[in-house]
């Protein structure tokens, strides 16, 4: 039995009503229209004010630039389709890439609307949102680890997501808050400084870009990103932005240590031994994404990411306090909502991933989330850190593990390795729900 060092006792619970920060955006379910909510309206006309282009000509995007083709075609391409060779749509996309200052550099030149590339057919209305009060459950460290563990099985179980709290035995009080305002800090640099980042190669395990599928994806997401893979080889970190650079590679410490514990947990709540999954090499695997999502003109019109599962083991993120997050669950009684996951104090949050489901036999869920645009007038900042199994050799396998299944309970997946698991991942666009179905018996 792992052991831990306890703050004072406190019982796992969800947060109230009054711990909750106000919502995101509302959908209203007679009309299925998501609108976001404008509480000052002086701020909202200043920020249209500054986003007009008629009144800042010079910050005209290449994107927009009058001699380029893409442009003439701007009102006509379609948004519903992927990119296919050759097509008006194939141009934006190299445009907007080769500007090499992502959906920030679109900010900066005043756009009033979201670009065609953007645009996600009524990207809101397909599930309502739950009804007021339900929230993610929360599981608290200070309580004794037999409890925890339960507490944390349970939350992966039936939810697959959970606010961890009381984890600052295990990470510096000034973290995470530190990590998000530099990743804050370099995305708010001017966009020369930041094009001589960009890139889509992760080469020496760093890249900055945005949206990782943007060339597959039927439309773009509203988002820049700085990825750096921590493992199974460590990463160049002098390829790192320096104004960002010793916050990350700090929080990838930190959160190690984290997911060290989460893991055990997790391990003890499928009856195995609280080192099964750190003994799978599942905490060597680490890529980090540190997710910057710019204030946008038309929130009801475009995603922050759109819904999906995390392909790995096990995340674990850390969020700023606009929100946009939000979990899809499904209820006893059938009924299926979106629950925004609003930020809490002090809390992390941590998910269960592809691979955990097949690993734990579907005993633990991967859940589909996303992340919604807001009508808040700053942009929002996250980092995750993904965890996977490190041992990435062909004649080493993965699947349900052996102690989990039995005559009775026969594995519901086959085995495969980290190479086609995620080949298979990467040949897919970000929304395809088919990872876990590949592998099913």
């Amino acid at each position: 039995m792992m052991r831990l060092s306890p703050p004072p006792l406190v019982t796992c619970r969800h947060p109230t009503v009054a711990e909750q920060h106000r919502p995101v955006a509302r959908l209203d379910t007679r009309r299925e229209l998501y609108q976001p909510r404008l509480k000052d309206k002086k701020k909202s006309k200043k920020l249209r004010r500054l986003h007009d282009t008629r009144l800042h000509p010079s910050r005209l995007h290449p994107l927009y630039s009058s001699n380029s083709r893409a442009a003439s075609n701007l009102a006509t391409m379609a948004s519903s389709a992927p990119a296919a060779p050759g097509s008006d749509r194939t141009a934006m996309l190299k445009a907007f890439d080769e500007s090499r200052t992502g959906v920030r550099g679109l900010v900066e030149s005043g756009v009033t609307t979201v670009p065609d590339l953007f645009l996600h057919p009524d990207p809101y209305a397909s599930v309502p949102l739950a009804p007021p009060g339900v929230s993610i459950p929360i599981v608290d460290l200070s309580l004794p680890p037999p409890l925890a563990a339960s507490a944390a099985a349970a939350a992966a179980r039936d939810w697959g997501f959970f606010h961890l709290v009381n984890y600052q035995a295990f990470v510096p009080s000034d973290y995470p808050a530190r990590v998000l305002a530099a990743v804050r800090a370099f995305n708010e640099l001017p966009g020369p400084e930041r094009a001589a980042h960009y890139g889509r190669a992760i080469g020496g395990g760093v890249s900055y870009s945005s949206n990782v599928d943007l060339f597959r994806s039927p439309a773009a997401s509203w988002r820049d990103t700085i990825q750096v893979g921590f493992g199974p080889t460590r990463p160049n970190t002098e390829l790192i932005p320096p104004v960002c650079r010793s916050e990350i590679v700090e929080w990838e410490a930190h959160t190690t240590a984290v997911a060290r514990v989460v893991m055990a947990l997790l391990s003890e709540g499928l009856g195995l031994g609280d080192a099964a999954l750190e003994e799978a090499s599942c905490l060597e695997g680490k890529v980090m994404v540190c997710h910057y999502y710019p204030v946008c003109p038309e929130p009801e019109r475009t995603m922050g990411i759109v819904p999906h599962t995390d392909p790995g083991v096990l995340t674990v993120l850390a969020q700023d306090g606009v929100g946009g997050l939000q979990v899809k669950h499904t209820n006893e009684a059938g009924e299926s909502y979106w629950v925004d996951a609003k930020p809490v104090p002090g809390a992390l949050v941590i998910n269960v991933g592809d691979l955990l489901q097949i690993m734990s036999n579907d005993k633990y869920k991967s859940i589909e989330h996303r992340v919604v645009m807001n009508s808040r007038e700053e942009a929002r900042v996250s980092v995750a850190v993904f965890f996977n199994p490190g041992k990435r050799g062909e004649s080493i396998f993965y699947g349900p593990l052996p102690e989990l299944f039995s005559s009775e309970n026969p594995p519901k997946y086959r085995s495969f390795t980290m190479s086609e698991f995620l080949g298979t991942f990467f040949k897919r666009d970000l929304a395809t729900k088919a990872l876990v179905e590949h592998f099913k018996l």
